[in-house]
């Protein structure tokens, strides 16, 4: 079967010729497993046997001044970052604001991104892979950056309107970016890939009436995999009625995340995505507690399809060894086979 054909058969719940293999990375541990291997991007997504490819829309909009000194960049919604990584926001603008200081936010403009290569881009795998698309739309976080974790949480219940009015705006945009790219790419896409982080370690980030209030209410019945961290085994049936198809990454070290009941309970329903310890297993274990661990999630995961193999967290962090990745990875290739 060609990467693309494994993945799609997995997505209706059939057993493929062997697991699909999904690879997230940092940027910094991407480098480092390139200098490592000595091997390009697309040698290195080879080598590890990545069955996705990614496609992106590229930002044209207006520039703007950065205003904080150490501001390392802004992001759409006019919030200015700094440090490491993603960083954090300097303020949250909206953290007091009323409902006509809300609308009157100077929000993007779909426009603002450039669809215009996304297409060739799709194209130039010749459909050899899964192909992901669509903008990562992380309308939770942005809310967060926003209005600040504590007033939103606070508002949510005070302030519903107004956390409803920041929502709206927010996913309003992307989704008119996502239509914009689907309309563009035609059927070059496979999977719709979105992000938000509702879960801790120790559970969800809000109760599931809020949940279903606040986040459920803006589905737009897209099928879509949703990269969502934590804790949140509460919140996935309402994830399967809003109609996702899959669900990332699963953080197996999490409250209420044992794979084997996320599997019996949930995998004839969503496929589920990850689940290969990344905070202990692939950072601190040996290359053969690696493979140990992997057949392991393998044997639970695997029966009827439904699974997809890969790390507990998108972004695989620079101190991750490249060998255990390596490893994890022809684990799931040579003994993920149906």
């Amino acid at each position: 079967m060609t990467s693309r054909e494994r993945v799609l058969a997995v997505f209706e719940h059939q057993e493929p010729d062997r697991v699909p293999s999904w690879c997230g990375a940092s940027p910094e541990f991407w480098g480092k497993a390139k200098r490592e291997l000595n091997l390009t991007d697309e040698a290195l997504r080879v080598r590890l046997g990545d069955d996705f490819r990614r496609v992106f829309a590229e930002y044209a909009g207006p520039e703007f001044a950065l205003n904080h000194e150490g501001a390392t960049y802004r992001t759409v919604f006019g919030i200015e970052r700094h440090g490491m990584g993603y960083g954090q926001p300097f303020d949250h603008p909206l953290a007091n604001a009323t409902p006509a200081e809300v609308y009157g936010w100077e929000w993007p403009e779909a426009e603002w991104m450039d669809v215009s290569k996304v297409k060739g881009s799709a194209q130039a795998y010749s459909g050899q892979y899964a192909i992901l698309g669509g903008e990562w739309s992380p309308f939770f976080h942005d809310a967060i950056d926003l209005l600040g974790m504590e007033a939103l949480c606070v508002k949510m219940y005070e302030e519903a309107e107004l956390v409803d009015a920041v929502l709206q705006h927010i996913v309003d945009y992307y989704a008119a970016v996502s239509e914009r790219i689907f309309d563009a790419t035609g059927d070059q896409i496979d999977v719709f890939f979105v992000g938000n982080d509702f879960g801790s370690q120790i559970g969800p980030l809000m109760s599931s009436e809020v949940f279903e209030r606040f986040i459920l209410g803006h589905a737009y019945g897209l099928k879509t995999q949703l990269h969502c961290c934590g804790g949140i085994v509460q919140l996935i049936p309402m994830m399967i009625e809003a109609g996702l198809d899959s669900l990332h990454s699963l953080q197996p070290d999490c409250r209420g995340m044992n794979l084997g009941i996320l599997k019996a309970e949930f995998g004839d329903r969503i496929v589920l995505n990850g689940g290969i310890d990344s905070h202990n297993v692939l950072i601190d274990g040996t290359t053969e507690t690696v493979r140990r661990r992997t057949r392991e999630v393998l044997e639970i995961m695997m029966p009827g399809g439904g699974y997809i193999g890969g790390a507990s967290h998108d972004t695989i962090l620079e101190e991750t060894p490249v060998e255990n990745v390596v490893a994890m990875f022809d684990t799931i290739c040579n003994q993920g086979r149906y």
